[in-house]
């Protein structure tokens, strides 16, 4: 069975390129396009696709606000954000609305690929760079460690203590077989623990699982961990 896509984005020529690409992989298939964030919304609704590639400026509505919609009324859909450097300041902002991922625009045609297979398998992908940028920017908004901790959030009480060393894993954006041979696990026991916190948690995949590790103090960029609740 293909994985369906719907292309969101603004630039004729970046669409034929994307298509290009795309299409010539059997195990993918383009449903729909969209020039913008509201044709956008309209297509992840009536065509309902595995993964819709969403630009971020375009006219009418942008695919920040797109994908915080489409996330909203179907948590099926994965989003991958469209990004480039000069875009990173969107990037917090789409990670809050429900992106899957983020690739550059100029990423070679095997990371898209990759990229797209990953996240319609539930999985998350975030370009080293924008992963990089993402970082920077959390790093002025944590906690100094020289301070006393703040309480930590008692949803984590849920967690077992193995859950909560995967939860740290992931958030450190490792795989899930980086993470069974880390811990000595199998890699279905592994994907097994995520589904669990991810329900536990109330959060909709590994990209969320980043955000609220960082948010909540758990990892922090420098120092790595930054409590524990075993």
């Amino acid at each position: 069975m293909s994985i369906t896509i719907l292309l969101a984005d603004d630039q004729e020529l970046m669409r034929m390129g994307f298509r290009m690409v795309i299409e010539s992989q059997p195990d993918l298939s383009i449903v729909g396009e969209a020039v913008n964030g509201q044709e956008a919304i309209e297509g992840a609704a009536e065509l309902a696709p595995d993964v819709v590639l969403m630009d971020v400026r375009m006219p009418e509505l942008d695919g920040i606000e797109a994908t915080r919609r489409i996330a909203a009324c179907d948590d099926r859909v994965r989003i991958i954000i469209l990004t480039t450097f000069d875009l990173d300041e969107y990037t917090y902002s789409a990670l809050r609305a429900g992106a899957s991922g983020f690739l550059l625009k100029d990423a070679p045609p095997a990371e898209l690929l990759a990229a797209i297979r990953a996240v319609a398998s539930g999985d998350a992908v975030i370009a080293p760079s924008v992963t990089r940028r993402l970082l920077s920017r959390f790093v002025k908004h944590l906690p100094d460690p020289s301070m006393p901790e703040a309480a930590s959030d008692p949803a984590l009480d849920k967690l077992t203590p193995r859950e909560h060393e995967v939860l740290i894993e992931v958030a450190r954006s490792h795989s899930n077989a980086e993470i069974a041979k880390h811990l000595v696990l199998s890699e279905a026991t592994v994907k097994t623990h995520v589904g669990r916190i991810l329900a536990k948690l109330s959060l909709r995949d590994r990209v969320q699982i980043v955000v609220y590790a960082y948010e909540t103090g758990l990892v922090r960029p420098a120092s790595g961990v930054g409590r524990s609740t075993d």
